[in-house]
């Protein structure tokens, strides 16, 4: 390996929209700041499910192909690391080949799955074992939805879309933690699979290849990978924070000490803090917060909110691809006007979201928002009072108070809603990266091979490198508090 590769790491990101490919590079910096971090993105292609009959698929094989390309275009480099959404996989018979393309997340099969677990084991002793909030597509409903299936009885093999296309990569099999943690399936105190509640609903966690913490080799490219992509030499797999919002939380650039909440945006909105121990109380089940494992043995505890997700429908329906004009047109509407649940399930499946988000709002006594422009600002208002509730509450159940929220991904390009946002909360707002994920995913590879001593260094090179924007509250609390109480009606 030539030493201009040595400190150059390929960060494989898949989203749900699209996938992408960036290279870091972590180097020597100027006098006092030892090593400089900068990040490019070399290769971006699109992530379009395909429905096939009533099923909606992920294309598994479009996403490879945009994996091997991206890793034409990033050269020579030290590392790869792959993180992507969570809770969906592929299976896989006794000769490692796919059993089908894997279904999405979004697809109705999981309709009724709940309650044939829960008839097994109740919500309560559930949360109580794994510290999963609910979810209709978590990986457990859909293996239990599964359940009787020619596929699932064919299966040897279950891997986690990261673990996957590790496989295919590298030939070799393993389950990454933080993404496991999503699956329900994990005890978060033990940090190792829930064997107790996987006998009790009869699921095989044999299926599961053996667990890999972040930082652990998960193998080098085979040869004919290292063929497909020019790539040459050994090139191992890093295994990463794969879990793309445990990715991204490695990647706030909080300072060591301080009193942070953080908000990971884009498709969804992941809110919450970042423990030493999972909070597995029953009055944290009623507010549906989650503990997802995270770097260096640290918890995740956070509620999943709708996020962008709204947005990005309306976009589509109007086809309106850029969102620029119309969150200026917003920005000029009348706040607080109609706000809905963000994190309603009838805002799950795609398709017709202004007018559900109109039939939400003639539901419930307020405006109907009549322009696009009206629509825009009533779903960023309504995410940020989902942000709003959901730290407050995680301050509550935890004991914990914040001093500053950071919010990372997608949604920090969109100022509208990080200034709203900090109007909500009442507290200061520290905005970016927008590529959280990738910094996390080329963050730990750079830890694995040396470069970056611990997760405290690694946030201060994120903001030396990207300095986050900062965004003060403003205005009239009282507004904010009359609108959550509306919501709060809305959600009873």
């Amino acid at each position: 390996m030539s030493p201009s590769s040595a400190s150059r790491f390929a960060a494989v990101d898949l989203g749900a929209s699209s996938g992408r490919v960036m290279v870091g590079r972590v180097g020597p910096g100027s006098p006092g700041s030892p090593h400089s971090l900068r990040v490019e993105e070399v290769h971006r292609f699109p992530n379009t499910p395909v429905r096939i009959g009533p099923t909606l698929h992920w294309d598994i094989l479009a996403l490879y192909a945009g994996v091997l390309e991206g890793l034409r275009a990033a050269g020579q480099v030290a590392s790869v690391g792959i993180d992507s959404w969570a809770v969906d996989y592929g299976l896989l018979d006794a000769d490692g080949a796919l059993l089908g393309n894997p279904v999405h997340y979004r697809d109705r099969r999981t309709e009724g799955a709940a309650e044939q677990v829960w008839a097994r084991v109740p919500a309560a002793e559930l949360y109580a074992a794994t510290g999963v909030q609910h979810a209709p597509f978590n990986t457990l409903y859909q293996l239990t939805a599964a359940n009787g299936t020619a596929q699932l009885a064919s299966a040897r093999h279950a891997l986690l879309i990261p673990d996957l296309i590790a496989y295919w990569l590298t030939g070799r099999l393993g389950t990454e933690l933080t993404n496991a943690s999503t699956t329900q399936l994990v005890d978060p105190r033990t940090r190792g699979w829930s064997h107790e509640v996987a006998g009790r609903l009869g699921i095989d966690l044999g299926l599961f290849p053996p667990l890999r913490q972040p930082g652990d080799p998960a193998g080098p490219l085979l040869p004919h990978v290292l063929g497909d992509t020019g790539l040459t030499g050994h090139v191992p797999v890093t295994a990463v924070a794969s879990h793309d919002t445990a990715s991204a939380v490695a990647a706030v650039p909080a300072a060591d000490g301080t009193r942070f909440a953080y908000l990971c945006t884009g498709t969804w909105s992941l809110a919450g803090l970042e423990l030493d121990a999972p909070v597995l109380t029953e009055e944290s089940r009623a507010a549906n917060f989650t503990n997802e494992l995270g770097v260096d043995g640290t918890v995740r505890y956070l509620r999943n909110i709708m996020g962008l997700w709204l947005l990005q429908e309306c976009l589509r329906a109007w086809r309106r691809p850029d969102p620029g004009p119309l969150i200026a047109a917003a920005a000029e509407v009348e706040p607080l006007r109609s706000v809905v649940d963000a994190g309603a399930p009838e805002f799950l499946a795609p398709g017709r979201m202004p007018e559900r988000i109109a039939e939400a709002c003639r539901a419930s006594g307020q405006p109907v928002p009549a322009s696009p422009a009206e629509t825009t600002r009533c779903v960023l208002d309504s995410l940020a009072l989902a942000h709003r509730r959901a730290l407050a509450d995680a301050q509550r159940l935890t004991g914990r108070t914040v001093d500053v929220v950071h919010l990372v991904g997608g949604g920090a390009r969109n100022a509208l809603l990080c200034q709203l946002t900090a109007d909500a909360c009442g507290i200061p707002l520290l905005a970016g990266p927008a590529e959280a994920s990738a910094l996390g995913n080329i963050l730990v590879q750079a830890r694995a091979h040396g470069l970056v001593a611990d997760r405290a260094e690694a946030r201060a090179l994120v903001a030396r490198s990207q300095p986050p924007m900062r965004y003060e509250p403003r205005g009239d609390t009282a507004r904010w508090r009359a609108a959550e109480a509306r919501v709060r009606c809305i959600i009873r």
